[in-house]
């Protein structure tokens, strides 16, 4: 048995400089796993809530030492005798131990870093690799990368309102020649923008993060750049959108500050309506606010039928949001971020109602990342088929890229 005999918690820094939670679980048999906790910077007001300290003396507010205590005082000692096993159990004790709805009690930066970390501590216990631990003898399909090149929004410093311009290498063979595809595009883009005089510093994602002339510009030179590395727009490459539209959404209006328009929900739709009959698009994240409901349900109505539309914001990894997404024919995919929700096991209920529901999945990380890899296992287990973690630069996201490449290899 995995006998669960110690938890640890540390304050550890993210890829942004900011603390976040590492978690250590130790079992009998001599097991040692970690687990690092993501955060996020365009946040929805529906996430389960990350506990910061508040303490302007230390980290300027945003040191976790309060979810550490949780976890080295409470968590901790409450699962020691636990077979690590047991995961539904050990995260249910966890969020009982909370007893609030969105984790405010104990974190769910500290509950997750226990949940992710007990599974990664059964899979190594028994000698798995843990994406077969968490997915069983079915999980086998390496997911699609959505690569974001170009940054805007809470994303970066500059003037592109569209938080993620992403690419799709949906014409390759096999995960390894996808990376590449996109690895060659990602630097071809950066020599097209620096032959047009943009900047080409990168945003907390990896992507070039330029001031351009509009939103529909950054679409522009990003298939430039394929075309340019020798790849065709729409055969070898699909296009995909993270709007990110509550991070702009004013007073009932969505205020496109680096363009200088306020626009109406429907004029926001006609937009994106535009955007795809002139581009490849094939995927739509928040494309409009999380609680602009009726501004949903048109764009689902309109557009629904021809491009993924992904609920992140809207959604937040939450079975009670995307079931009321499904009542009401909203969207038609579910972003997937654990820390959105706070333990493995309601994660993977959320994607087990979206896909009896026929949503699709794509599981995502952070901009707020660390050195673990856990997402690339996720996305395997659960063939969900695509993953967004970011550009082929910064060693937080191409972490993740690595961990797929060796788990291609193991199948």
């Amino acid at each position: 048995m995995a006998v669960i005999e110690q938890v640890i918690a540390r304050e550890i820094l993210d890829s942004r400089g900011n603390p976040t939670v590492e978690v250590e679980v130790c079992l009998e048999d001599g097991t040692i796993a970690t687990a690092a906790v993501p955060s996020g910077a365009s946040t929805g007001m529906f996430e389960a809530v990350e506990l910061r300290d508040g303490d302007k003396s230390r980290y300027l507010g945003k040191g976790v030492l309060k979810a550490i205590d949780n976890v080295n005082a409470k968590i901790g000692p409450a699962l020691i005798g636990y077979d690590a096993t047991e995961q539904v159990a050990i995260d249910n004790l966890m969020l009982k131990l909370d007893g609030t709805d969105n984790k405010s009690n104990l974190g769910a930066n500290a509950i997750l870093g226990v949940s992710m970390a007990v599974a990664r501590a059964a899979a190594e216990s028994l000698d798995l690799p843990l994406f077969a631990y968490l997915g069983g003898f079915n999980a086998k399909e390496l997911p699609v990368p959505m690569m974001n090149i170009l940054n805007g929004g809470a994303h970066a410093d500059n003037n592109v309102d569209i938080q993620e311009f992403m690419i799709m290498p949906v014409g390759a063979e096999s995960f390894a020649e996808a990376l590449r595809s996109c690895a060659e595009v990602y630097h071809t883009l950066k020599s097209v923008l620096h032959s047009k005089g943009l900047s080409t510093a990168v945003g907390d994602e990896g992507g070039f993060a330029p001031n351009l002339a509009s939103n529909e510009e950054a679409l522009e030179v990003i298939c430039e750049a394929i075309k340019a590395a020798g790849y065709e727009p729409g055969k070898d490459f699909k296009l995909a959108l993270d709007s990110a539209s509550s991070e702009f959404y004013e007073d009932g209006k969505y205020n496109l500050a680096g363009e200088g328009k306020v626009k109406t929900a429907a004029e926001m739709v006609d937009f994106y309506e535009y955007l795809v009959g002139k581009y490849p698009i094939v995927s739509i994240e928040d494309g409009l606010a999380e609680e602009d409901w009726e501004g949903w349900k048109v764009l689902t109505d309109r557009l629904g039928d021809r491009v993924q539309l992904v609920g992140d914001d809207l959604f937040v990894t939450n079975t009670k949001r995307l079931a009321r997404g499904i009542e009401l024919g909203v969207g038609n995919s579910i972003l997937v971020k654990v820390n959105q929700i706070g333990t493995l096991t309601e994660a993977f209920d959320a994607m087990e109602l979206a896909k009896r529901a026929g949503y699709t999945c794509v599981v995502s990380h952070r901009s707020g990342e660390t050195e673990d890899t856990f997402i690339a296992d996720i996305a395997v287990a659960v063939n969900a088929g695509q993953i967004k973690t970011g550009a082929p630069a910064r060693s937080e996201r191409v972490a993740k890229y690595n961990q797929l490449l060796r788990i291609e290899e193991m199948l």
